[in-house]
């Protein structure tokens, strides 16, 4: 009869290494789940599930609305114009707008009154200086004659009703230094304003004799009507006056040449001249017009 073998130590050694196998094997298993649970976790299109907190609505003190501040008024400031490359308006570029023939193509220059001196005399502010202007071409009454004070107001109301503009004709100055100018002020061509108003006469001096027509047919209006001076005959004889090119006494009866006063008496023989102008309103001392048509020595 066979005797049994006691179980050896082997027996306990397998049974170790066994149990040890399939631990492993489980931890394989486990490890390899875990891992794919991370992997699929870090994939884009997974989502961790939200963590749902549970808190207690806070009330919030509710905000006052703030109320809008005034607008400020907005002041336009207007765009700065760009400087012209063109100097200021001169004299030579700007001129007055009155419709006188004879005051077409002359150069004007503004200036500013002084002061009146009398009917036909200024003093005017221009080009930096003073300077005494004599009016082109009309006279009126001087100190203590007739009319004096009435023609010196015409005149101051002429030139303070605007501006004034200045225009020599051919002479620059007289024999006393006075600027030798036709005037307009406004609107008012002054020289002739004075005539068509009977406060001056004509006076005229070649060869500044541009307006001596014009001045003439202002006259003769006015002394028909009896305006200004001619109204009661108070105009003062005229004296004869000193041509400012040659210095030499001429006569105003003679506005277009240089013809002194008697004595002595010429006639057409004694001078130069032939068919000149005679302006009947100063006479015709020497009778140089014996039909009276205003022409002077015809033949």
């Amino acid at each position: 009869m066979r005797r049994r073998r006691k179980p050896t130590a082997n027996f306990g050694m397998s049974s170790i290494l066994i149990g040890a196998v399939l631990i492993c094997g489980i931890i394989g298993i486990v490890g390899a789940r875990m891992s794919t649970t991370a992997d699929n976790s870090n994939q884009p299109g997974a989502r961790p599930s939200p963590t749902i907190v549970s808190t207690p609505p806070v009330t919030q003190p509710l905000a006052a609305t703030p109320t809008p501040a005034p607008a400020l008024p907005t002041t336009t400031q207007p765009s700065p114009t760009p400087h012209s490359a063109s100097p200021a308006p001169s004299p030579t570029r700007t001129t007055p707008t009155i419709a006188v023939a004879c005051l077409d193509g002359l150069e004007w220059e503004p200036a500013t009154l002084v002061r009146v001196i009398d009917g036909d005399t200024i003093d005017v502010r221009i080009n930096g200086s003073t300077e005494r202007v004599r009016y082109i071409g009309v006279n009126t009454p001087e100190r203590n004659q007739p009319g004096y004070s009435e023609a010196t107001q015409a005149n101051r109301s002429l030139v303070e009703s605007g501006p004034l503009w200045l225009a020599r004709d051919v002479s620059e100055r007289d024999r006393f230094g006075r600027l030798l100018r036709y005037v307009i002020a406004g609107e008012q061509f002054v020289n002739l304003a004075l005539v068509e108003q009977g406060m001056a006469q004509v006076a005229t001096f070649p060869p500044d004799v541009r307006c001596a027509d014009t001045y003439l047919a202002a006259q003769q209006r006015a002394r028909d009507n009896g305006t200004g001076l001619w109204a009661n005959r108070r105009v003062p004889a005229t004296q004869p006056t000193v041509a400012p090119a040659t210095g030499q006494l001429c006569h105003p009866a003679y506005p277009d040449v240089c013809i002194p006063p008697p004595p002595p008496d010429l006639d057409c023989r004694d001078i130069p001249h032939r068919r000149f102008r005679v302006n009947q309103t100063y006479g015709d001392p020497h009778g140089f017009d014996g039909d009276r048509d205003g022409i002077g020595c015809e033949r």
